[in-house]
């Protein structure tokens, strides 16, 4: 087998992530590729110890703007290439990573927040179709694509623990979930739900009402692949006991050799 265990998590400021043992969380489940979002700092605001932790090669893209969302992704082989999406307007916020892994690309993205009353939607249903576009030129090459990352939407009523009173926010607009759809009928497959039907399944929870404690949460943290890569996925997880960040891992393990 030629396996690989992908990790994806938004850590909520890799600094306050580092506090909270983050670097421990590295050690200890030593994935291949570890893609973080919302990392909120410059590669020379960290110390070596983030930016070069043993057996890994880090590569970091950053938002102009200080403390403000920003991409990293940790790899045990260090990426043939990484390359922002290509798109001023997203690149100018460091919110993707598109990384050769040889045998497979890798997409890390925090996609945006539409906002209170929709704000930014249209800001972020660009970058979904930007986002979209690329993959489907890689897939188009031939390569097998992992997009991964904090989508910031909840796709289906079973992804989060209050649907109908959510309806009108953000994360779950009837917009964002159109766009899911679009995303998975054009062939792109959910992971985790390619083994977990079920509903009560979280990757967020609000800071707020002891969200967390009580389990009131959102799915809006995904490993997504072409179909191309179906047969290569072992097995998808949400890792929700992992603190340190209002988000918790999401992994996917897959065997690069293997064949229908």
């Amino acid at each position: 087998m030629n396996r690989r265990l992908l990790v994806s998590w938004n850590v909520n400021g890799i600094r306050a992530a580092v506090k909270k043992g983050f670097l421990e969380f590295l050690a200890r489940t030593s994935p291949d590729v570890l893609c973080l979002q919302e990392t909120k700092a410059w590669p020379e605001q960290l110390g070596p110890e983030i930016l070069q932790p043993a057996g890994y090669a880090t590569t970091w893209a950053c938002a102009e703007k200080k403390g403000y969302s920003g991409v990293a992704i940790f790899s045990r082989e260090a990426p043939r290439s990484v390359e922002p999406l290509g798109v001023d307007e997203f690149d100018a916020e460091g919110r993707v990573q598109v990384a050769d892994m040889g045998d497979y690309h890798v997409v890390n993205c925090y996609f945006p927040n539409s906002q209170e009353a929709g704000a930014r939607l249209d800001y972020k249903l660009r970058f979904c179709d930007a986002v979209l576009a690329r993959c489907e030129a890689l897939r188009a090459a031939g390569h097998p694509v992992v997009l991964c990352g904090d989508y910031n939407i909840a796709h289906k009523p079973i992804d989060l623990t209050n649907p109908k009173q959510n309806e009108k926010n953000p994360g779950y607009l009837p917009e964002e979930r159109a766009w899911m759809d679009r995303f998975t009928e054009a062939g792109w497959l959910d992971t985790f739900r390619m083994f977990n039907p079920e509903p009560g399944h979280y990757s967020w929870w609000s800071y707020r009402f002891q969200a967390r404690a009580r389990d009131i949460g959102w799915r809006i943290d995904y490993h997504c692949v072409n179909p191309e890569l179906r047969d290569r996925v072992l097995k998808a997880e949400i890792w929700k006991d992992v603190q340190g960040s209002d988000h918790c891992p999401v992994t996917v393990e897959l065997d690069l050799e293997r064949r229908a």
